[in-house]
């Protein structure tokens, strides 16, 4: 045995436990704020209808048997134990679980085109298991049942509708339940007073978000530990010192006695007691900034255990002071650490707020890669951690909401109602795409989904209906928000789409295109064209519009087509598909560049450079042109290279980022080749233009009026009121041609 090589595994052994333990600590700031700050408003929530306590403690220890055994069986068992094992590639989210079912499954229809992307390593990614009688039985009906797959969309789409409207009743619940602290000591404050001071919290939170995390990211772990550390201590002292007989509510006895006592009253109660869980989504959705085993050992050892001490400590005090019943959290925290309490718990729930935020920047970006939301303008903050996000328009628009709900509520029982719902909603969500990647992507029994959905399943219909029963008490904004929201992704996703299809159907075969050439008179000019369209093959309406009204182009063209896939990353040596159309004298190729929809979109310098040298090497590794097929030859960057080829660095883009992926060595096979690089390196030299076209969506005289106002109203507004293709592109705008077009779809 060599001891060396022991050495080493015990070395890497360590390696790998530290950065663990290091993951576990950051997401202590990250993933667990909103989670942590439950215990604030809970109890609160809880009793805010016409459940009232008793001279016994059957409501008290009923809600805490409640908040105990939701605690364990949602957060503890449904997301530690299973969903985090769902993830896509090490993201997690509604999206991730989408993802996994439009690719192991083929149920997706945000990636649909003619060209295939198997050789994508995520999407081979897991080893192939064998085809189940159930995930047969699913598949076919969805292969049959083309509006099963829209449903599917649509149900994706609302989980997230609800995440982005968490992204308001979170900052709004968590600030202004914090605020109302003060009126523990100072009594004759006015209501208007904590709004006010609520509202600049939260004004102060939305202007530091340009900022970043990344700079402010170091205090929100310690401030989380010191909450945690906080409310369990306190807990502790509350059962010890007020009622130690809290701890027999951890029997389950005592939530069939709540609800044999009391009722419908305690069912209603229900829409308080899921507040406990907001924030355990979070577990999920951040999982691509840490790992699995990290946020697994975060939550066991101090997330959950500190939790069940506060609900305790609270519970043990309420059954002794009655009268406190809508002040209880800040009532029980003993006098002397009152302050010190209190400023940790306003700074934890800035904390929570933050997290929330961030995961709305990341959802909203996922969406926009996926052509579900309009373009907006997406800043990444961080160098280093490609999560760490900021887009300014939502910034603002969840700003002025936010202020919006708390001067309006004014009340934090009614934005716990709305809270409730858009929480439960989302966990359902999740609920029903798990049965189908436990079926249709892990390929297991199908009675081992069906007992998931229905232990999960069952008991969040329960809280659902408690929640959708106070509709009428402020349970209105998130159906009102999220039905916005859904139907301005699904008419920017289906315009879209629309003028896709248009592209597609009118796009013209390059022999037309060529035949046309004597009779046009077209002329080359020097530099390098780059077409942009949605078009994969073949010649794009627009470039055909703009030879025939302006018959001359540039001595080679690119048509470039951007693809976002339903994966998280494209690796770089993968990200890039060239291909020639036509003979090798007409310098024209089409590139397809493929995006994850978390990959970062670098800027228009960066991306000529690695386009163009890919065209280089594309060139390099092909034979003599008696070998080179019209539209047959693909390169992909899938093999490595120690070196750029001489012919590359004469391009000067030696020190392009391409230069870093993975390339590898080729030879010349023929004059020709050498020619078209020197044709290409004179091309480079004398400039680049961009092309995209400027087209006008209308539906066409035969539609319906309602197709006609969802594409020449709604769509047309989101069109001109997003941010323009070449700005998100980060086309120089002196370079630009854009080509006017009308589109009937």
């Amino acid at each position: 045995m060599d001891p060396e090589a022991g050495s080493v595994t015990r070395e890497s052994r360590l390696k790998f436990y530290r950065s663990t333990l290091c993951l576990a600590y950051q997401s202590f700031g990250v993933v667990y704020g909103d989670l942590s700050t439950s215990p604030i408003y809970v109890y609160k929530s809880t009793f805010s209808g016409r459940l009232s306590l008793h001279e016994e403690d059957d409501e008290i220890l009923g809600v805490l048997s409640l908040v105990f055994w939701t605690l364990t069986l949602i957060p503890l068992c449904k997301y530690i134990i299973f969903v985090l094992g769902a993830d896509d590639n090490g993201e997690g989210g509604t999206f991730a679980l989408y993802s996994l079912l439009c690719r192991r499954a083929k149920l997706g229809l945000l990636s649909a085109s003619d060209v295939p992307d198997d050789d994508i390593s995520a999407y081979n990614s897991g080893l192939p298991r064998k085809e189940t009688v159930a995930s047969s039985i699913l598949k076919e009906f969805f292969d049959k049942y083309q509006s099963s797959r829209i449903v599917l969309l649509l149900l994706v789409l609302l989980g997230t509708s609800m995440v982005i409207g968490d992204g308001i009743l979170t900052p709004s619940m968590s600030v202004l339940s914090a605020v109302n602290g003060i009126k523990i000591k100072a009594t004759g404050l006015h209501e208007n007073y904590t709004v006010f001071i609520a509202c600049v919290i939260l004004v102060g939170l939305f202007e530091l978000q340009h900022v970043g995390t990344r700079r402010v990211g170091f205090l929100f772990a310690p401030i989380l530990l010191a909450w945690l550390f906080c409310i369990s201590v306190v807990g502790i002292y509350n059962i010890i010192h007020w009622n130690p007989r809290v701890i027999s509510a951890l029997s389950p006895y005592y939530v069939y006695n709540f609800f044999k006592k009391t009722g419908k009253d305690g069912w209603s109660s229900l829409g308080g007691i899921v507040l406990c869980v907001t924030g355990a989504e979070a577990m999920f959705a951040d999982l691509g900034h840490f790992s699995q085993l990290s946020i697994r050992i975060a939550f066991t050892v101090v997330v959950y255990p500190c939790l069940i001490l506060a609900y305790m400590g609270e519970a043990a005090y309420l059954s002794k002071h009655k009268e406190d019943l809508q002040r209880s959290f800040y009532k029980s925290i003993p006098e002397v650490v009152f302050w010190p309490v209190f400023i940790i718990a306003t700074l934890a729930t800035v904390v929570g707020s933050q997290a929330i935020i961030s995961a709305t920047f990341s959802i909203i970006s996922q969406c926009r890669a996926l052509k579900c939301f309009p373009r907006v303008r997406v800043i990444h903050t961080s160098n280093h951690i490609h999560g760490q996000i900021y887009i300014p328009e939502v910034n603002w628009i969840l700003m002025v909401l936010c202020l919006a709900v708390v001067a309006g509520y004014r009340d934090t029982d009614m934005i716990g109602n709305a809270y409730g719902l858009a929480v439960i909603t989302v966990m359902l969500v999740t609920t029903c795409l798990m049965f189908l990647v436990i079926v249709m992507v892990w390929k297991r029994n199908i009675l081992g989904a069906v007992a998931f959905v229905i232990v999960f399943g069952s008991l969040e219909m329960f809280y659902f209906s408690a929640c959708l029963a106070k509709v009428h008490k402020g349970g209105w904004f998130p159906l009102i928000f999220s039905l916005i929201v859904l139907s301005t992704m699904c008419i920017w996703h289906y315009g879209t789409l629309k003028k896709h299809s248009y592209e597609s159907h009118n796009k013209v075969c390059l022999d037309m295109l060529l035949s046309m050439g004597p009779n046009l008179g077209i002329n080359r000019v020097p530099g390098i064209g780059l077409i942009y369209s949605n078009v994969t093959t073949g010649v794009p309406p627009m470039f055909t519009h703009f030879v025939t009204n302006f018959p001359a182009f540039h001595r080679i063209l690119i048509f470039v087509t951007i693809r976002s896939l339903t994966v998280p990353k494209v690796p770089l040596n993968q990200r890039y598909v060239i291909s020639r159309i036509g003979p090798a004298e007409f310098r024209l190729f089409q590139c397809v560049v493929r995006y994850g929809y978390k990959d970062e979109r670098k800027d228009s310098h960066d991306f000529e450079s690695r386009l163009i040298e890919t065209v280089a090497e594309f060139l390099q590794s092909g034979s003599d042109d008696s070998e080179v097929g019209a539209l047959g030859m693909e390169f992909g960057l899938n093999q490595r290279q120690s070196s750029p080829p001489e012919d590359v660095a004469a391009l000067g883009l030696e020190n392009g980022i391409n230069s870093r992926a993975s390339k590898r060595t080729v030879r010349f096979r023929g004059v020709g080749c050498s020619k078209e690089l020197e044709d290409l390196t004179e091309a480079r030299e004398s400039g680049l233009a961009y092309m995209m076209g400027s087209t006008c969506i209308l539906a066409s005289e035969t539609s319906s009026y309602l197709k006609k106002f969802v594409i020449n109203i709604v769509y047309r507004f989101l069109r001109q009121n997003c941010r323009h293709p070449a700005t998100a592109l980060g086309i120089p705008h002196t370079s630009l041609i854009e080509v006017g077009m009308v589109y009937r779809v």
